[in-house]
């Protein structure tokens, strides 16, 4: 295939990519392989055939799994995390709950396990604050009238 072939391709996939399919960036990768592969042959590289797909191939494969996560988390995975959401969120204590203590807490219409990270006990009835998050377990800390105005 002539190196235009490639390029017009590479660029057609990448414009594929960005402009309509989500395919979670793949398409870039491959775009970008078709270039490289394009641009081999622009500067005097000649491959045969079977020698550009192989070339090609490699380099899809191989960019794939080197660089996608990383731009695929830069550009998508720069949201929060639902769970990093629930921080600042204040929960009601059913019950009293010391230092290192743990509790089970209503939370955006779930049941969630709280961990009392303060230096001071919770007691029940009481506001915590989530400070943080562990998987599935809320980190609190008790709320004082200070921090409420």
């Amino acid at each position: 295939m002539p190196w235009w072939g490639w390029l017009i391709i590479g660029f057609g996939l990448m414009a594929a990519e960005l402009l309509g399919i989500e395919a979670a960036y793949y398409l870039i990768f491959v775009g970008v392989a078709a270039i490289l592969t394009g641009l081999a042959g622009l500067v005097g590289l000649e491959l045969p055939i079977w020698g550009q797909w192989l070339a090609f191939s490699i380099l899809a494969i191989a960019s794939m799994v080197l660089f996608r996560r990383k731009l695929y988390d830069r550009f998508r995975g720069g949201l929060l995390a639902f769970g990093n959401s629930l921080i600042g969120a204040t929960v009601s204590l059913g019950e009293d709950v010391p230092p290192g203590g743990r509790c089970r807490v209503q939370l955006r219409g779930s049941t969630w396990s709280a961990e009392n990270v303060g230096a001071t006990s919770i007691e029940g009835g009481q506001q915590a604050r989530v400070v943080a998050t562990e998987g599935t377990l809320l980190k609190i800390e008790a709320v004082s009238i200070a921090q409420d105005t």
